[in-house]
Formats: C-alpha cells, sequence, structure tokens
C-alpha cells in the first residue's frame, strides 16, 4: 500500500469543514496533518501537507492560495462568492502549482453540470431553461456558487444568460433543478443533497487525484473524468 496522503484542511470548524475533518480520518488512503481555523496559522503546518483542502471563506482565500503556491503544495477549493477580480487574482496566485477549484464537489451535481450542457445541446435554444436553488437560510450567497456555475455552464451552449432563482429555507443543505420547457412538454434536471459528507468525500477525492498531477487549474469535471 502506498503511503496516504497528508492534507490539511482549512475552515475545518465549518459546517462542510466537520464533514470533512470526519471522512478524512475515516479514510486510510489520507493522513490529517493539520486542522485550520479562524485564528489558526496555516503557515504553522503548510510544509507537513501534499495538499491543503480550503473551504473557509471567500477573504481567506488569497492568503490560502500564496501559502500553497509559496510551498510549492497542491490545492483543493470549495469557497464560493469571489468577484471576477478575485478569481483572477488567484488564478494568477497558482499558477506554479495544480488546483482544483468547484463550486461544488458532490459527484451528482457534476454529473447534473454535464447532463444540464447535454440537454441543452439536444433541444436547442428555442426550448427556455430556468434554474432554482434552494439553501439553509444562514447560506451568504446567492445565487449559488453551483447555480452560477450552471448558468455559465449553459450560456456557453445556448448564448444567453439563463434565470437563477434563490431560496433560502430552514437547514436544507442544497437542491439545484434545471427545468427546460417548449409548448406542451418540459425536461427536469434535479440534484438533491441530503448531507454535507457528499461534498467532503468529493473534496477529498479531489485531493487524493490532484497530488499526481501537474501545475494547473483543474475542476471536478477533471477529477471524474467528465471532459
Amino acid at each position: 500500500m502506498s503511503n496516504p496522503v497528508k492534507i490539511v484542511i482549512c475552515g475545518a470548524k465549518g459546517r462542510v469543514g466537520r464533514a470533512l475533518v470526519a471522512c478524512a480520518q475515516a479514510d486510510p488512503e489520507l493522513q490529517l496533518v493539520g486542522e485550520i481555523d479562524l485564528g489558526d496559522n496555516l503557515g504553522k503546518v503548510v510544509g507537513k501537507c501534499d495538499v491543503i483542502v480550503d473551504f473557509s471563506t471567500r477573504d481567506a482565500t488569497e492568503a490560502v492560495a500564496r501559502l500553497a503556491a509559496d510551498h510549492k503544495k497542491a490545492l483543493v477549493m470549495g469557497t464560493t462568492g469571489h468577484t471576477d477580480e478575485e478569481k483572477q487574482s488567484v488564478r494568477r496566485i497558482t499558477k506554479p502549482v495544480p488546483v482544483v477549484w468547484s463550486s461544488n464537489f458532490s459527484t451528482g451535481v457534476n454529473v447534473l453540470f454535464w447532463a444540464a450542457a447535454k440537454v441543452a445541446q439536444i433541444v436547442g435554444p428555442k426550448w427556455e431553461a430556468e434554474i432554482v436553488e434552494v439553501h439553509h437560510t444562514a447560506k451568504k450567497d446567492a445565487p449559488s456558487g453551483t447555480a452560477k456555475r450552471l448558468q455559465e455552464i449553459l450560456k456557453g451552449v445556448r448564448g444567453r444568460e439563463t434565470p437563477a432563482h434563490a431560496l433560502r429555507i430552514g437547514d436544507v443543505v442544497g437542491d439545484h433543478t434545471v427545468v427546460f420547457g417548449t409548448a406542451g412538454e418540459r425536461i427536469e434536471l434535479a440534484h438533491r443533497a441530503s448531507s454535507r459528507e457528499t461534498f467532503a468525500r468529493g473534496a477529498l477525492r479531489a485531493a487524493k487525484w490532484v497530488v499526481q498531477q501537474k501545475p494547473g487549474l483543474y475542476d471536478m469535471q477533471d477529477v471524474l473524468g467528465l471532459r
């Protein structure tokens, strides 16, 4: 058996962070060497790891990216809500290392991305399309990063913006639905997450994959071989 991949988790006390810690501790292919949260110093443990898994906050992304690049560590990022300028800055900073940056690490959601593009290609631009997403009331960004990614995918196929509607209700982990319609018929593609472990397992799968890659920017479509 090969040596386990050594990981540091940033945002370890958050909702997804706690799931990441639990799943990493249960995975014999991983060794958790650091749990970082607000007030902790990532610089003290970054040298011990092979990959940083960051699910902290948008404001911390650039600092985490700099440490990963400076120490030549692979990086998995699951934070969302960044401006275009912030995204460009992070991409610049992380050029020396392999990075998986995804709005959603769920295997099912990434199949939804793939399926939405295929359906859009098949039905053509004359069909209408809209996106509906539902999350818990504590989620700050709206529409969600996943909904925005669906908008990007559909714009690439349809050539125009697709409306996205955001609902914040109770403790919903994450629901995303893409509706295509025309006179007399409708297609609905939906994914519903009932546990944050689905995001954690996907992110840890990405962590094991990215340490074997050349420097560059990847997403879960690459990890799952859906390109």
